[in-house]
């Protein structure tokens, strides 16, 4: 069984990138019912289908499998929820933990997540000084929410220091 285990950020700054590049992602859904969502994903050269079952807390299940690229391309044109997720993603390795920061561009354009995977729920991580507010549980960072409600929608939620 596949659990993930993840906390969630906004970002305070964007001195995360001194640390990494940012690989394009693009991504759809094909369900986003709160009990399991299917996501298609291109990641660079990549492409992946994903399902997770319900969030509880900070875990839930997921499992990932590699697909061809024009079959995930076809399925984000004609298949998926519009409007698509697309997002500049950095992996930054920070005291023995891998972040990955999403900085959102299209309609979810201006919202910035870090997002830190454990191994335990309980497990201790050193926040980097670029992290802001903690949005784990908060469903309308979901990019599953993301989806139906994008960052363009909100208006004025929170300000980068």
């Amino acid at each position: 069984m596949a659990k993930e285990i993840e906390r969630k950020f906004l970002v305070k700054n964007e001195s995360f990138k001194l640390f990494s590049t940012g690989v394009i992602y693009r991504q759809g859904y094909l369900s986003c019912d709160k009990e399991r969502t299917v996501r298609v994903r291109v990641a660079g050269e990549q492409a992946f289908i994903t399902i997770k079952g319900l969030t509880n807390g900070m875990e839930r299940l997921e499992f990932e499998y590699l697909i061809s690229l024009a079959d995930a391309n076809e399925m984000l044109e004609t298949l998926c929820l519009k409007p698509l997720i697309e997002k500049l993603r950095y992996k930054i390795m920070s005291d023995g933990h891998m972040w990955e920061v999403d900085e959102f561009i299209g309609d979810n354009e201006g919202l910035i997540v870090a997002e830190v995977e454990l191994k335990s729920s309980d497990e201790h991580v050193i926040i980097p000084d670029w992290v802001g507010q903690e949005v784990t549980g908060d469903l309308m960072y979901f990019n599953s929410n993301l989806v139906i409600n994008p960052f363009k929608n909100w208006g004025k939620v929170f300000e980068l220091d």
